[in-house]
């Protein structure tokens, strides 16, 4: 199969990415892709030549071969490639008809544009981005589901018994390389599940950016309204109640003063 017409596309992907989708997109085809293409297909390439069972009865070793392994490494870490990678083509296809959509608008107004900058993630962008990375950790984590499964918790025996007919009894089956063939699939194993990882972190830093990005807004604009509604001019008080009073004056010079200030305001009011 032909991996460099992929690579090519996910390339675009990258300038969209965060930090945390650049590591993903490294990890995928430098301890996935090219492990797959350059070694994992050479160690399973004598699958199923070289699997032997002690019997020569007709069709006993096929069965055999077809009960241990359901379905071949390779071709399930070829899909599992394939599935993982093509949720980035969501946010290379919604960037794609942002930019359509900003080039018929610039048309039609002369030069203005739609969007400031159309991989911004920002409205529906974000949630396909979002949505994306949502679907490649759930499919890694099925794929995952799927090995574990078939293949009883990622283990190769070097000894398989096989009573299937049209075996003649419990025959003794053994596997090529065994355990060549589990190191690789451990590394894939730990390849996926450091992939989730990142997805995941990826979504916490988006969500959380999108968090503190709401509450700044927020703030900001508790500010404003809390401006408006009391102004400064208001909030001040006048000076003259701010008056400290003598503590050394009695209760009748006290007195005497406020007399003498509602005569000064009898006399301004008369003038």
């Amino acid at each position: 199969m032909n991996w460099s017409g992929l690579e090519s596309l996910l390339s675009g992907v990258n300038k969209y990415s965060t930090a945390f989708g650049r590591i993903w997109l490294s990890m995928v085809f430098v301890f996935r892709v090219l492990v797959f293409v350059v070694a994992a297909q050479r160690v399973w390439g004598d699958e199923s030549k070289d699997f032997v069972c002690n019997t020569r009865q007709p069709g006993c070793t096929n069965i055999c071969y077809d009960h241990i392994f359901p379905i071949s490494h390779i071709r399930l870490w070829a899909l599992q490639l394939i599935f993982v990678t093509c949720p980035s083509m969501m946010v290379m296809a919604h960037v794609k008809f942002r930019e359509g959509k900003d080039k018929k608008y610039e048309e039609l107004h002369h030069g203005s544009h739609l969007y400031a900058n159309p991989g911004k993630k920002r409205g529906g962008l974000w949630w396909t981005y979002l949505l994306s990375l949502v679907f490649k950790a759930g499919f890694d984590t099925a794929f995952l589901y799927i090995l574990y499964r078939i293949y009883h918790g990622y283990d190769l025996p070097r000894l398989s018994k096989c009573s299937l007919d049209p075996c003649p009894n419990t025959v003794d089956c053994f596997i090529s390389r065994p355990t060549e063939k589990k190191i690789f699939m451990v590394f894939m194993v730990v390849s996926s599940a450091l992939c989730i990882l990142m997805c995941i972190c990826e979504m916490i830093y988006l969500i959380g950016k999108r968090i503190s990005k709401l509450m700044r807004v927020r703030n900001n604009n508790d500010r404003i309204r809390f401006a408006e509604e009391h102004e400064l001019t208001n909030m001040a008080l006048p000076r003259s109640q701010y008056r400290r009073v003598d503590p050394t004056l009695t209760e009748s010079q006290r007195s005497l003063n406020k007399i003498d200030k509602v005569r000064e305001g009898g006399i301004s009011t008369t003038l």
